[in-house]
Order: C-alpha cells, then sequence, then structure tokens
C-alpha cells in the first residue's frame, strides 16, 4: 500500500485506509513498549519501585515537547500517554508479580 499525506487523500476511504495503516504501525509499537515494560519488571528487584511519578512526569514532559514539534495537540498526546503508561505500570506489576510467584514442586 502507497502512504498518502493526509492532504493528497480525495475521499474517506483513503483516509481510512491511511488510518488503519497508522493504526496497526501504533499496535507495532505499542507491543515493542511492552516489551520493555516486561523487561524492567525483571529487572526491578523491589516491587516499590514499578510505579514512579517522577519518570511518568518526565516521560509526560518529553511527549508533550515532541507532540509539539509534531504538531500533535497536547490535549491528545497527554492523555493517551497517561493511559497508556498507567496500563503499562499495571501490565509491570502483573508481570513482576508472575515473574517471582513460588512455582509448585510436584512429587
Amino acid at each position: 500500500m502507497i502512504k498518502k499525506s493526509a492532504k493528497t487523500c480525495k475521499n474517506m476511504s483513503e483516509v481510512r485506509a491511511e488510518v488503519d495503516r497508522i493504526d496497526r504501525l501504533l499496535v507495532a509499537l505499542i507491543a515493542e513498549r511492552q516489551g520493555y515494560m516486561s523487561e524492567a519488571a525483571r529487572i526491578k528487584q523491589d516491587r516499590n519501585v514499578v510505579h514512579d511519578d517522577a519518570r511518568i512526569e518526565d516521560v509526560v514532559a518529553k511527549v508533550k515537547a515532541f507532540a509539539t514539534e509534531m504538531g500533535l495537540s497536547h490535549e491528545i498526546a497527554e492523555p493517551v500517554w497517561r493511559e497508556m503508561i498507567s496500563r503499562c505500570i499495571a501490565f509491570e506489576f502483573d508481570e513482576w508479580d508472575r515473574l517471582r510467584e513460588p512455582t509448585e514442586k510436584t512429587g
């Protein structure tokens, strides 16, 4: 599929095709990000450091700065990232617990 710019789309079918293309790219990138959350859960030795308010605010500030550069509204960028961060933290807590749950011994 040939990538079109938003301004060159002539109809809603073209707009939707491009939105679908972007959604596939976003899913791939978010899946990659999730992989790093799994590794963070493995690396962090203390469950209490999974949620880090200072890191959250640092990430959001960086996202907002880049959003400005890219012409993305902060009204979209900030809540999307805050929700993604929240979900990633929940995922990381689950991973942290899963990696450290006692294994059952058979026999």
